[in-house]
């Protein structure tokens, strides 16, 4: 027997409770999405009765969230500087400390003109698509291994309408010979095989997150071959763990970066570690 939608958002919350420090706002997100309409939809509809179909939705994502299943991947989508963007486990959740790396691509990209631009580990394709869409005269390019992850962000893509060059490797290697760019960004892996918030992290793709022993085994790869893809000139932007901002600043002067910065997120914790090559 259906029950109204409102008795279904009062219950949902109620089960909630056990996971979320907010679970009336989780609960009117889900049942937002499980009926296809925005809050003002939601309110006119509390004495409606809930369809089947949306009833059984909403029972499978509360059960995935009371077994751990992060938000976002419940929801299915996620916001990231404006762009609600697809999500799955196959792909990280964007999260806002990113958008530190999209301001750094910013600043460094004029509102007019053309420049190529280079993200490296798209993943969802989140900063890829908020720079395409902040600079629509940008050539941007985007690499991803995972074919799973790859899919997710050719489909942001198509659903936003921005066009990115999507390719499908390793790092630098699907790259075509001789394509240089102004500007790579990277939100690479940078966590140690014993950092304290991976049990934290254990429902997000791990070959996203694990960069080795160190942690900084990806940054510094990247940081070594960045320069032979980069036109005189050209910035490198590298996302990083809040402690890590020394040592990639040394990675970058090893690699003939000059004068390397550390940029801080919201938070205030150094994010973001940019240099440019000589001109």
């Amino acid at each position: 027997m259906s029950v109204p939608v409102g008795d279904a958002l009062r219950k949902v919350a109620s089960r909630l409770g056990v996971v979320s420090d907010q679970p009336e706002q989780e609960a009117r997100w889900l049942v937002e999405i499980a009926l296809g309409c925005a809050a003002a939809g939601l309110l006119r509809r509390g004495d409606q009765p809930l369809p089947a179909a949306a009833a059984q939705w909403l029972d499978e994502r509360v059960e995935r969230r009371l077994a751990g299943l992060p938000l976002p991947y419940c929801l299915g989508t996620w916001s990231f500087y404006g762009l609600e963007m697809a999500v799955n486990p196959a792909v990280l959740i964007p999260r806002p400390d990113t958008e530190s790396l999209v301001e750094l691509a910013l600043g460094h990209l004029p509102r007019e003109g053309a420049r190529r631009v280079l993200d490296l580990g798209t993943g969802s394709g989140a900063v890829a698509l908020a720079v395409a869409r902040a600079r629509p005269e940008a050539e941007m390019w985007a690499v991803e291994r995972s074919p799973e992850a790859l899919a997710v962000a050719q489909g942001n893509g198509q659903r936003l309408g921005l066009a990115v060059h999507w390719l499908a490797g390793d790092w630098f290697a699907p790259l075509p010979p001789g394509l240089r760019f102004d500007l790579i960004l990277a939100n690479p892996p940078y966590l140690a095989a014993d950092d304290p918030h991976l049990p934290a992290l254990r429902h997000e793709p791990q070959e996203a997150l694990l960069a080795g022993p160190t942690g900084l085994e990806c940054l510094a790869a990247i940081a070594t071959a960045a320069p032979g893809h980069l036109v005189p000139g050209g910035v490198l932007g590298l996302e990083h763990g809040a402690e890590q901002g020394e040592a990639v600043r040394a990675l970058l002067r090893a690699a003939g970066f000059a004068q390397p910065r550390t940029h801080r997120d919201l938070a205030g914790r150094e994010r973001v570690t940019s240099g440019s090559l000589p001109a």
